[in-house]
């Protein structure tokens, strides 16, 4: 028995230890996308033992490994082409998970792996890019900024040629945010006996993620939606 997957069953029989959480990096994130998600969920309410999963992390992304943790967040990244190819090898180990009551976080990247085409196949729709959608308040690829109205507070995230999401007719869903044009920017979803809580732009971003893309940096962060999808994806 793995040292994680004693820390989940001490956790889950009350013996007190901190619930895992996962964050993967590797080939299928972009530098500084991990370190954000790892930030945000160690600052939330929960008392994560936060830890890094992938090809060159002390731990691997293995069903092994997942088996011990809470919640297994997936970053922003590049393509979705690219980061399927690198990931796809993990989709039955992932979809167990979630299903056997674990949680999925997907930001950017992440949300758009969460569909199912082609993706891990955890939501009750499918994911398309925000900026090819009909009257999507952005156009280009480029680092920049969106609206949100986010439980019907209206707010700017950092963007970079996220996903929207859409669910079947009557599928059992939570949407937290809407684009301009009312598409989902984030909601969360169950999966079998887990949960799946997905985000199109990034409320994970600090204030380099600005900087470094010649924005600027605002005088408010989205660290509390970020807080609130965790809480979102968690609760049961």
């Amino acid at each position: 028995m793995s040292w994680l997957t004693r820390l989940w069953r001490g956790k889950r029989s009350g013996a007190g230890d901190a619930p895992v959480a996962l964050v993967y990096r590797g080939p299928a994130a972009v530098p500084g996308c991990p370190e954000a998600v790892a930030e945000l969920l160690g600052a939330s309410r929960w008392g994560f033992g936060v830890h890094f999963v992938g090809p060159d992390e002390d731990l691997p992304l293995t069903g092994d490994v997942l088996a011990g943790a809470a919640v297994y967040a997936q970053p922003g990244g590049g393509t979705l082409a690219h980061g399927y190819r690198h990931l796809r090898r993990h989709r039955d180990e992932i979809r167990r998970f979630v299903h056997g009551g674990g949680r999925y976080l997907g930001f950017c990247l992440g949300g758009y792996l969460a569909g199912a085409t082609p993706g891990f196949g955890l939501l009750p729709g499918d994911t398309d890019q925000y900026i090819a959608s009909g009257g999507a308040t952005v156009d280009s690829e480029d680092n920049t900024e969106v609206e949100v109205t986010w439980r019907g507070r209206r707010r700017r995230l950092f963007f970079q040629d996220g996903p929207y999401f859409w669910v079947r007719s009557g599928a059992d869903a939570s949407v937290l945010a809407n684009y301009p044009n009312g598409t989902i920017a984030a909601l969360v979803a169950p999966f079998g006996s887990g949960r799946v809580g997905v985000v199109g732009p990034h409320p994970e971003a600090t204030e380099d993620w600005y900087t470094d893309a010649g924005l600027d940096v605002p005088r408010r962060y989205g660290t509390d939606l970020g807080l609130d999808l965790v809480d979102a994806v968690m609760a049961r």
